[in-house]
């Protein structure tokens, strides 16, 4: 089963392959999503990387706090986005 990973704190030049080069370190990713504006299109400096249970325990573990780009990131496992009404 795989597992979701937010990670933040990413510099503004990150790329979703400079990420994916990372975690497959410690596993197999299924898919990596870097968060964009909606307006702008700009980064906005955190996304989501998917993969398997074990290696996702390994990289969080082992990448929280870490340097990445010159920025010490926060990586954990995603939570569900709460429900927000739709006006």
């Amino acid at each position: 089963m795989a597992k979701n990973i937010y990670v933040g704190n990413l510099p503004w030049s990150c790329t979703e392959e400079e990420l994916r080069t990372a975690f497959e370190t410690y596993g197999e990713v299924h898919s990596v999503k870097l968060v964009n504006d909606r307006e702008t299109g700009r980064p906005r400096g955190f996304g989501f990387v998917e993969m398997e249970d074990q290696g996702a325990l390994e990289a969080i573990e082992n990448l929280d706090g870490s340097n990445f780009g010159g920025r010490n990131i926060k990586v954990n496992e995603a939570r569900p986005r709460p429900e927000r009404p739709r006006w």
